[in-house]
């Protein structure tokens, strides 16, 4: 996961009606851990990463795969 903000996550924690709170609360985490990983202000460890994935029922490509390293694959 690069700086920018963490749109994808952000749009499927809404999807799911959570807040931060509650998807915190759910994986174990403080809401401040979320709203970091959203703002791009923290790598998440990779279970954490997996954390996620399974409460919001996303792959990790889904929530967090770089989209600049798709480009430059396919070049």
């Amino acid at each position: 996961m690069n700086k920018s903000k963490n749109i994808r996550l952000k749009l499927a924690r809404v999807s799911m009606d959570f807040s931060q709170a509650e998807l915190a609360e759910k994986i174990g985490v403080t809401r401040q851990t979320i709203n970091l990983i959203e703002s791009g202000s923290y790598n998440p460890s990779i279970k954490l990463c997996l954390a996620l994935c399974h409460v919001l029922n996303k792959t990790l490509d889904e929530l967090f795969w770089e989209e600049e390293t798709k480009k430059e694959e396919k070049e």
